[in-house]
């Protein structure tokens, strides 16, 4: 999502507003493992790993791109800027090509994965957000508690289901990615991350990530906790935040 400007209480809110309990499933926390540098002016939207990289999507007009990063050096390998009128947001790999998202204007781009140029356009009718791949189809999310399933040939929206804890609506879902099965997703303007059934849409546990950027660390302006990446092949979990300076590798504890 864009700038993070207002603050909100709790990540889980009534359907007419009014504060309930943070969480009715378990709530984890974290160990950090390893950090990498990070370009502290990459507004960090869609982060996924694969191919031994990072590749990114970033966001605000004028600076959004898509861009390949060497993980142990945050030095930028390639780069592709959106036009400036568009807000870059979720990224997703599907095959050979990958997959961005735009805030409002209900436009996602495709690119070849290796030379970043754009091979076509799709539509949707909400606003963009997250996007990730469950192996079959693409799972997105608009801001809202409903992720929409969509077809990963036409782009066209195949279902969708609304993300609840202990039966309340989970909203502000932004970056997502999927983990062994489970989908996590940043909840915008927490420090929480919750961690989902992809088909049922039930939060089985969020992950506390309170702290992990020190104050040390936050010598510019830096925005909120987003970007999640999964490494499969090494079992490797990596976070960061928008504008922030660093990559954290981390395990949760306990063990999801």
């Amino acid at each position: 999502m864009g700038l993070g400007l207002i603050p909100l209480l709790l990540a889980v809110v009534s359907p007419a507003g009014a504060a309930v309990p943070e969480s009715a499933a378990p709530v984890h926390h974290y160990r950090v493992i390893a950090s990498y540098p990070h370009d502290s002016k990459a507004f960090t939207q869609g982060l996924l790993y694969a191919d031994g990289v990072l590749y990114e999507g970033t966001g605000l007009r004028g600076r959004s791109s898509v861009r390949r990063v060497e993980l142990s050096t945050g030095r930028v390998l390639a780069s592709k800027a959106l036009p400036e009128n568009l807000f870059g947001e979720g990224l997703a790999l599907l095959g050979d090509r990958l997959v961005q998202l735009t805030w409002r204007a209900r436009t996602g781009i495709v690119y070849d994965k290796a030379t970043l140029r754009q091979r076509g356009t799709f539509g949707y009718s909400s606003q963009g957000w997250g996007l990730a791949r469950d192996g079959k189809r693409l799972i997105m999310s608009d801001g809202t508690a409903t992720l929409r399933y969509l077809d990963p040939k036409s782009f066209a929206v195949t279902g969708s289901v609304t993300v609840r804890d202990g039966g309340r609506p989970v909203i502000r879902l932004n970056e997502l990615e999927l983990v062994k099965g489970r989908l996590m997703a940043n909840v915008w303007h927490t420090d929480r991350i919750a961690v989902i059934e992809p088909h049922t849409g039930r939060v089985t546990a969020w992950i506390d990530m309170a702290g992990l950027l020190k104050p040390e660390d936050r010598t510019g302006w830096v925005d909120v906790l987003n970007g999640i990446a999964y490494d499969p092949e090494q079992d490797r979990l990596f976070v960061t935040g928008k504008l922030w300076p660093k990559v954290f590798q981390i395990e949760i504890v306990p063990p999801l």
